[in-house]
Formats: C-alpha cells, structure tokens, sequence
C-alpha cells in the first residue's frame, strides 16, 4: 500500500517555477535632421553636424544658397547632405519615394540652423519651393522642431521678423535666439546665430528632458 502511494507521488507532474523572460531591447540613437538655409553661418554647418553625430543618427539638409558658404569635406563622413538636386533626380516615376516626405518620416527631431531672413518669411507664409520647405511644410507638429536664426541686425529688428516668429511660434516651432556680436557684415548687434554647441545643447537637453516627462522613450525603440 505504501509501496503503490509512493508510484502515485511520483507519477505526479512537477510544477517548475516560471523564470520571466527579459527581452534586452537594443536602444537606438535619436534620428535629427538637420538643415542649412542661405546665411553665411552656414560656414559653422559641418561643426554642428559634428556636434550631434556623436550623440545622434544624422542626415543633413541644404537650401541651394547656403551651399555658397559650407564646406563639404568639413561634413561627418557619415552624414548624408541631401540638396535640391536630390529632391528631383530620386523621383521617376509613380510609386517612387518622395524625398521630402521620407525625410520628414525619418526623422524624430528637425533642426534649422542657420535659418535666413528669407526661408523664416517662407515657412511663416507656408511656402515650400524648395527641398527644405517642403520638409517644413509636410512636417509633423508633434515632433520637436527647432530654429536658430541668423541674419543682421537690423533684419533681425525689423518688425517683419517678430510677426513671422509669432506665426511660426503657433506651430510649435521653438526658437534657439540669436547671439550679440560684430557679424561678417561689420555691423554689431543681436542677430547672429547661437553657437553650434548652443544649439546641440539646447536640443538634447529639450529631448530628454521630454522622455523623462512624458515617458515615451524614443531611445529605446527596437532597431
């Protein structure tokens, strides 16, 4: 009787004791694009685009002016510098990827820097004729989008540009504010653009800060 009590225990099943499972997510860097509008600033283009590489998945914008003042070489090598040519050429037929609406999914944040007196006049105007307007105009609002300005002084005074930031402003575009100084005109005074390390700063502080907050962690998306 024992004997068959014993058979009994023994043919009953083991309950092994669950072991969670972690799944390691694999973090991935946030994606900025970032663009250079007709300012001669743009010489800083390539610093700013160093400053962020290392922190940040990069690709670059260029209107056609500003390609008068960056230098290519000074780029990351691994930053793409798409310009208005690209735009056109990488389009042939129905069903293609358009340039700017891929750019503007790609991206988790967008960074003008230098932004003219003359594309702030397009985007408060909702114009978009070229590359980097039509990003801005397709852009998604709920995603971080930053502007420093660059122009002189006396643009930057003049009373066109405070009713053009506060069209903008509305679309939840945030401003990184000029700088004093003797701009490459010679005239002196606020309008310059704030410096490369400025704006990095200003932007990944304003992005984690975000995560903290609301608790959607762009970071940690599967790759």
């Amino acid at each position: 009787m024992f004997a068959s009590k014993q058979v009994m225990a023994c043919s009953e099943p083991v309950r092994a004791e669950r072991i969670p499972i972690q799944v390691k997510v694999i973090p991935r860097k946030p994606r900025i694009l970032l663009a250079a509008s007709g300012s001669v600033a743009a010489i800083k283009f390539g610093k700013l685009c160093h400053c962020f590489s290392e922190w940040a998945e990069v690709r670059a914008v260029a209107t056609q002016a500003s390609l008068h003042f960056i230098d290519r070489v000074s780029l990351p090598k691994d930053v793409v510098l798409y310009t208005e040519e690209d735009e056109w050429f990488s389009w042939n037929r129905i069903g293609d990827n358009v340039l700017h609406i891929e750019l503007r999914r790609w991206a988790d944040i967008m960074v003008i820097a230098p932004l003219s007196a003359n594309t702030l006049g397009k985007i408060a105007g909702g114009l978009c004729d070229n590359l980097l307007t039509c990003i801005v105009r397709a852009w998604d609002y709920s995603k971080p989008f930053f502007i420093a300005p660059s122009m002189n002084t006396m643009m930057w005074k003049n009373p066109f540009t405070e009713r053009l930031l506060i069209s903008i402003d509305e679309l939840g575009i945030s401003l990184i504010p000029p700088v004093t100084k003797r701009q490459a005109c010679g005239d002196s005074g606020n309008g310059a653009m704030a410096e490369p390390a400025d704006i990095y700063s200003t932007v990944r502080l304003f992005f984690e800060s975000k995560i903290r907050q609301d608790g959607s962690n762009i970071q940690q998306l599967a790759l």
